[in-house]
């Protein structure tokens, strides 16, 4: 039997994950909506990277509207749903209690509305609450449910109003391997989606300037684990983390400077990051003064068919990379914690491609770098420790 499942999503990674599902053979997709997508499966617990969470679809009925009015014809969705059966299916799927203690219900709706997402929350959880006969945990005063309570989620989309119950008792999004986090550290989802779309080989050097917790390169080395990944960043706090969290993967990670990358040129094949110009994260380090280093040293270390997979703030980072020889292949905006950066897949320009080999910025002398450099009896000399670490240029 192939059970209807709803898995929730950053708003602008529906395809992605709808991509995941297919590619994976988890099922057929059957609908695609504000930051959902929807399956049927014969997994009631399809292990998608790329999904906030997964749900069982439990009801649907029409949109009750954005006045407080018909806010009671909620109650319905509770009546139309079989929660013995959603119970009985999510038993088997994940071994939880097949009895529980208390439901609680989280929801979310589009447009303006006269009444609260607590207003919905109450309306639909004291529905089920009674139909169950078991208490009722509200979220009105942002305590967290009690041990035994089941994860409900309510949408209201302006057309269709949703029931779901999460098939797990935790949120696909929080991963176990998150024993360390930093501010401003990515959303796993949103990095193993990155590293969907930077198609990464068997063979490939990964690469993650301003590594922060890791997330990425983990998320990445999950997907691949044949590729060798490499991860630098400026802030001590930040490699402890990503050492932590990476635990025994194959993800190398050191302190460095992103403005100055102890890599040679054209020695890696994919570029994953979010780059330290964003609203909770600043340039610090190189970066601080010559922010434009940071492409410099991409151009630099990309092998000529490489490309890098970046979340970008805005479309002037954008220009910024045309600018420095990068061409976009791919560009996709999304909505992450109020804010709507872009995420793009950059190729090399032909020019890009033809790069020549780093040069010291301002007067210093020409670096040795690649096959026989420094023959021929110029002076040459290496930049690591030019610039010892001085604070962190990412989170």
């Amino acid at each position: 039997m192939h059970t209807p499942l709803v898995a929730r999503c950053l708003r602008g990674l529906e395809a992605v994950v709808a991509a995941e599902v297919l590619g994976s053979g988890l099922g057929a997709v059957t609908d695609l909506r504000h930051r959902e997508v929807h399956f049927r499966s014969h997994r009631s617990t399809p292990p998608l990277r790329t999904a906030d969470d997964v749900f069982l679809l439990a009801a649907q009925r029409p949109d009750v509207g954005t006045t407080r009015q018909r806010l009671h014809e909620l109650t319905e969705l509770a009546h139309l749903a079989d929660p013995d059966h959603l119970l009985s299916l999510r038993h088997s799927a994940t071994e939880s209690a097949l009895g529980v203690t208390g439901i609680d219900v989280s929801a979310s709706f589009l447009v303006r509305r006269t009444f609260t997402r607590y207003d919905a929350e109450d309306v639909v959880g004291q529905a089920l609450a009674r139909r169950l006969g078991v208490p009722y945990h509200s979220r009105r005063m942002g305590t967290a449910p009690p041990p035994g309570c089941c994860g409900w989620r309510l949408t209201l989309d302006g057309e269709r109003a949703t029931l779901m119950l999460r098939v797990d008792d935790r949120p696909l999004h929080r991963r176990a391997y998150k024993q360390r986090t930093i501010p401003g550290t990515l959303h796993p989802p949103l990095a193993a989606a990155m590293a969907v779309l930077a198609d990464i080989r068997p063979g490939h050097v990964v690469l993650d300037p301003c590594c922060g917790a890791g997330t990425l390169l983990i998320e990445a080395a999950l997907a691949q684990p044949d590729a060798r990944f490499r991860g630098f960043d400026l802030s001590a706090d930040a490699v402890t983390a990503a050492r932590a969290n990476a635990g025994e993967l194959p993800v190398a990670i050191r302190r460095s400077d992103a403005g100055h990358l102890p890599l040679p040129d054209n020695s890696v094949d994919r570029v994953l990051c979010n780059p330290p110009w964003g609203t909770q994260v600043h340039s610090r380090g190189l970066l601080a003064t010559a922010p434009s280093r940071w492409w410099t040293e991409l151009r630099r270390v990309l092998t000529p068919e490489g490309t890098a997979v970046l979340l970008l703030p805005d479309r002037e980072d954008l220009t910024t990379a045309i600018r420095h020889h990068f061409t976009p292949v791919h560009m996709q905006r999304l909505r992450l914690s109020g804010a709507q950066p872009f995420l793009v897949h950059l190729a090399l320009t032909d020019v890009g491609r033809s790069r020549p080999s780093r040069q010291l910025l301002e007067g210093d002398g020409p670096v040795r770098s690649g096959p026989g450099a420094g023959r021929g009896g110029g002076k040459y000399r290496r930049l690591q420790g030019l610039h010892p670490p001085t604070s962190s240029n990412r989170h």
